[in-house]
This record gives structure tokens, C-alpha cells and sequence, in this order.
């Protein structure tokens, strides 16, 4: 009867400890920094593409393109 509460004990200890460890993995993926900082590092990726760069730039050109046009008639 001893050896059968010593093993309770354990896996209530182990659960405890399976607990503790989930819910910091799940405080640290919520962290609110974290999560900006990771949406912050996928944009920079995103727009160091050279594609996307193109694209940026294509469209700064047009913008000033249409400035300058509306500006001289």
C-alpha cells in the first residue's frame, strides 16, 4: 500500500511538473513582444524580396510620375 501511494505521488508530482512546462511554453508563444517581434522579422523578409523591392519601387515611380503630371497641367 506504501509503494502504491510513493507512485501516486510521482505522477501527480510528474503531472504537475508536465503542467508548469506547457504553460510556459504557452505564456512565451502568447508574449505579446514575441509575437511582434516575430510579424516584424516575417515583413522585413518579405520585403527584402526582390520582387517586392521592384514592386515597391515600381510603384513610387508611378506615384511621382502622376504627381508630377497633375502638378504641370
Amino acid at each position: 500500500m506504501g509503494g502504491e501511494t510513493e507512485r501516486i505521488e510521482q505522477d501527480i508530482a510528474r503531472a504537475r511538473e508536465d503542467l508548469a512546462n506547457t504553460l510556459d511554453a504557452l505564456a512565451e508563444r502568447a508574449n505579446p513582444q514575441r509575437l511582434a517581434d516575430d510579424a516584424k522579422a516575417k515583413v522585413l523578409v518579405t520585403l527584402n524580396q526582390p520582387v517586392v523591392k521592384f514592386g515597391i519601387a515600381g510603384a513610387g515611380v508611378l506615384v511621382v510620375a502622376l504627381v508630377v503630371r497633375k502638378v504641370l497641367k
